[in-house]
């Protein structure tokens, strides 16, 4: 059976390069380190070695996971991909899911909720834009329709707001000219004709 020869401490402090028979195998953190009971001239099986790397290799996924979902709240499509990105195994992405399910760390409708705020309070952008944004994260129909149900959102309010922060550029051109680009401005912005007529052509 394999033995462990050398333990070696990474360079972070936190987790341990295992090596059996003089050769590198896997790194692991302290924590299943001890709960491994791996130490030198321990002898591994086989069948020991998958499991202790498959627990090193889901706590140092669920680690990075968490910095992560730290940074900003996460889509359920936001960590698929952090997976793919980093190549983790398939068969550890339930139970790492299950884990950020269990610690309140991921939650489409929460989420919904997080970036429908955020995006009003700071970018103040139409129905029709965060609906597409919201799509990108891959959250469902429903979840966007039932967020954006409950949250207030003055379409009107914002498009004047939005056009009267970029007055000064088009106070000096032609009346017809100034309406045109202030109508393009608005679209682009996702807004529909009906708030874009309030606004620019009935003000």
């Amino acid at each position: 059976m394999p033995t462990v020869t050398l333990l070696k401490p990474q360079k972070n402090g936190k987790r341990v390069n295992v090596y059996l028979d003089g050769v590198f195998s896997f790194g692991i953190d302290l924590d299943n380190l001890v709960l491994s009971n791996i130490k030198i001239g321990a002898e591994l099986t086989d069948d020991e070695v998958k499991k202790i790397v498959r627990k090193a290799e889901f706590q140092k996924t669920l680690d990075r996971l968490l910095r992560f979902t730290m940074i900003r709240p996460r889509s359920e499509k936001e960590i698929n991909d952090y997976l793919k990105k980093k190549k983790v195994h398939e068969s550890l992405w339930k139970d790492l899911f299950d884990k950020l399910k269990h610690f309140e760390l991921l939650d489409d409708a929460k989420f919904t909720k997080w970036w429908v705020d955020q995006r009003l309070a700071f970018k103040k952008i139409s129905t029709r834009v965060l609906k597409l944004e919201l799509g990108s994260k891959g959250i469902s129909k429903n979840i966007i329709d039932d967020v954006l149900e409950k949250t207030p959102i003055d379409e009107e309010k914002m498009a004047r707001e939005l056009l009267e922060k970029r007055a000064y550029k088009w106070d000096n051109l032609d009346p017809k000219v100034a309406k045109q680009k202030k109508f393009q401005y608005l679209a682009g912005k996702g807004f529909s004709w009906d708030i874009i007529e309030k606004v620019v052509i009935k003000r």
